[in-house]
């Protein structure tokens, strides 16, 4: 008995158990990702010029877009790509704000954009369907309404289609708007926006840039994405059953079709900073559920079946995501309660002080990484340069989600897809409601129990 309770609280054992499995499954993997990266970046093709650009289709979806339509238009309009093969498709799926008014000054404004508006009341998916059935030109390219491209955007990924004719799926550059950000006077929601604005930096310039490298993106982003028409049109185009559609038919693609899917990493689109941290926690949420039901759509029809954790990187993802989502829930409350077992205080405060400082040095990594490929966008780099201290609270931020997008994974669970989810603020109190009534009916049965007491007496 002595010796096992040696063993047990032995220092070797400890590292070995709660910080060995943090570096095997989180930091040596990112390392690995920096030098692909670094490969990326350096034996990158020369981009040469368009000899000929093909006709586009822009599909908007716009719901309640007053506020934003405008500008996101002006920014297509602004484009280096010529207006005149640009063939514009506003969605409207059930407005009931002045989007069309929007749209009436739009052309006006901008009489060299040809843009159509259909209505749609089926749902966001069913009126991008509308929209694919109904698209010109060679390329059909998906922009949300409540963003600007950036100049360059539509060239950079035109060029990129006809530069490799392999690649029949590309996304975007998601970044969210500097200049909104730098507007935010409320000091923890600029923070928070900056945190936001660098984990976005490193989940499409670090994270899908080395997703690319192997055709193992998985998620097109639905704000930015585009196709070409004659691979798009072979699909199942966007289903209705998951509210993830994105994802739907980036598995459609990439799994069904056997098609490549691919980031074009210099063409940026900037979308508004998250409102507050209630809308961060219903959007994380959502996209933790879809994601589940998207494999659970796939798997059901025996996609993956016989692969293994090795060969097949959605299989990788499920299980890091939600396999282990539950070990590493008890593996961060099992760090506190180490203490009640004659763990060291001093062995566990440096055991979390290492793993706090490889995650930032993991993040530091992907940081450099993220320079390199912001060199052709001066002001944007010298932007993202200018928040390194960032590095050091991303860590924080990332715990902060994962904790938002394990309550996706609980809700996926007990309920059905939906596109409406309780906020950070109503779940806690539902959660605050639950304790109380809880604790109400442990008084009442202790006043009980004292009565009868009392009354024995």
């Amino acid at each position: 008995m002595t010796f096992m309770n040696d063993l047990l609280h032995s220092p070797i054992l400890f590292w070995m158990a709660w910080v060995i499995i943090p570096i095997v499954m989180e930091i040596i993997p990112t390392v690995f990702d920096f030098f692909i990266l670094l490969k990326r970046r350096i034996f990158r093709k020369k981009e040469e010029e368009l000899q000929y650009c093909p006709e586009i289709t822009l599909i908007i979806p716009v719901y309640n877009s007053a506020e934003t339509l405008y500008a996101c238009i002006k920014s297509i309009n602004d484009s280096t790509y010529d207006s005149k093969l640009i063939y514009i498709m506003l969605v409207n799926n059930e407005s009931t704000d002045d989007s069309f008014q929007v749209y009436c000054q739009c052309q006006e404004d901008f009489p060299e954009l040809t843009i159509t508006w259909m209505n749609s009341e089926q749902g966001k998916s069913k009126a991008l369907n509308l929209a694919l059935f109904n698209s010109y030109g060679k390329y059909i390219i998906h922009i949300d309404s409540d963003g600007v491209l950036h100049p360059e955007a539509l060239y950079n990924m035109v060029r990129r289609f006809e530069e490799e004719d392999t690649i029949d799926c590309l996304t975007g550059t998601i970044m969210t708007n500097p200049e909104m950000i730098d507007e935010t006077k409320s000091f923890p929601l600029r923070l928070l926006r900056k945190l936001e604005f660098f984990e976005y930096c490193q989940a499409f310039l670090a994270g899908r840039n080395f997703q690319s490298e192997f055709n193992s993106i998985f998620t097109l982003s639905g704000a930015f994405s585009a196709f070409r028409k004659s691979a798009i049109l072979k699909t199942q185009l966007y289903n209705t059953d998951t509210i993830c559609e994105d994802t739907h038919v980036t598995f459609q693609i990439r799994d069904t079709l056997k098609e490549q899917v691919a980031l074009c990493e210099d063409a940026y689109f900037f979308v508004d900073p998250i409102e507050d941290l209630n809308r961060l926690y219903i959007q994380r949420q959502r996209w933790q559920r879809g994601e589940i039901e998207v494999m659970h759509m796939f798997k059901g029809r025996g996609m993956f079946f016989g692969k293994g954790f090795l060969s097949d990187f959605v299989i990788r993802l499920l299980m890091y995501d939600h396999t282990f989502a539950f070990p590493r829930m008890i593996w961060y409350f099992a760090l506190i309660c180490l203490a009640f077992i004659n763990y060291p205080i001093m062995l566990i405060v440096k055991s979390v002080i290492i793993m706090y400082l490889l995650y930032v040095f993991s993040t530091l990594l992907l940081y450099i990484c993220i320079l390199m490929f912001l060199s052709k966008e001066k002001q944007l780099q010298r932007y993202y340069a200018r928040k390194w201290y960032l590095i050091a609270l991303l860590p924080l931020y990332n715990f902060m989600i994962f904790w938002f997008r394990f309550a996706g994974i609980i809700n996926a669970i007990k309920g059905t897809q939906s596109w409406k989810m309780k906020n950070f603020s109503e779940e806690w109190a539902a959660f605050c409601n639950v304790i109380r009534h809880d604790f109400q009916g442990i008084r009442r049965q202790l006043q009980k129990w004292k009565s009868e007491v009392n009354t024995d007496e």
